[in-house]
């Protein structure tokens, strides 16, 4: 994935078990591409960092440039992130082939979150060496337009009550409490690329399976991944120890597949 990383992060040289800095930004830009069906909207930052968020052909995604190097074999990063007043949360962000730069498990809801701008932080686990975190603290532009333009692009709503529901799922994309009775069983799609994932959120219903499934993010954006993982929700179903079936609360799973061709 390519796109402009405008400055190099120099705050690795300083000590310290947590490096910051504050920064103000001007504006977002916003680049369309229409031979591409694209629309990206993006801000470098003094910091070295560069957030963007894209409609890329029908697939939505946000990415950010400029990040200490993952290291080589790794695949998921975290990131954890701040927003104004907001308790600081886990993000799960995967290494593409440019181990600078990584692209988000949820990247609508962020996207959402940053519309109105402000006070953001960014804490990079390990990314100070040494075992030293690197954070950076930034205050970025309202950009309601320039996100907005491409959340429409790719027909996301700009305000939406899932991101409420974001928080409760867990790492293994389960409420606390609720189990798979039959998980999700994706095949590998027809397609030209040896690796690939997807993430899809859906809401459980009274009796425990899936609906209002969507993808959440997907790569290669056309690696029809995405497509795939949705449809293996069609026989999924949870269960909730805790609860009555037939009488389930409504409460949002999510799960990221991981294609890998052997």
């Amino acid at each position: 994935m390519r796109f402009r990383v405008l400055a190099s992060i120099a705050l690795l040289a300083v000590a310290g078990s947590a490096l910051a800095q504050d920064v103000t930004e001007d504006d977002w830009e916003v680049i369309r591409q229409p031979e591409r069906k694209t629309v990206f909207a993006y801000i470098p930052t003094s910091t070295g960092l560069t957030i963007g968020f894209r409609c890329m052909d029908g697939v939505y995604g946000a990415v950010i440039g400029g990040l200490p190097e993952a290291p080589r074999n790794a695949r998921i990063r975290t990131l954890r992130i701040g927003i104004g007043d907001k308790e600081p949360h886990d993000s799960r962000w995967s290494v593409t082939t440019d181990r600078t730069v990584a692209i988000a498990d949820y990247p609508a809801s962020l996207a959402r979150s940053l519309r109105d701008g402000g006070e953001v932080s960014i804490l990079i686990p390990g990314g100070g060496g040494e075992g030293r975190n690197l954070r950076h603290d930034l205050v970025l532009p309202a950009s309601s337009a320039a996100i907005d333009q491409t959340l429409t692009a790719c027909n996301r709503p700009t305000e939406d009550p899932r991101d409420a529901l974001l928080p409760e799922i867990t790492e293994n994309g389960l409420p606390d409490g609720v189990t798979w009775a039959r998980a999700p069983r994706p095949s590998y799609p027809s397609t030209n690329y040896a690796e690939g994932y997807a993430v899809v959120t859906c809401v459980v219903q009274p009796n425990g399976a899936l609906a209002q499934c969507q993808i959440e993010s997907e790569h290669p954006d056309d690696g029809r991944f995405g497509r795939n993982a949705l449809r293996a929700t069609n026989d999924a179903r949870i269960n909730s120890p805790g609860e009555t079936p037939g009488q389930y609360a409504p409460r949002m799973i999510g799960f990221r597949v991981n294609y890998v061709m052997r």
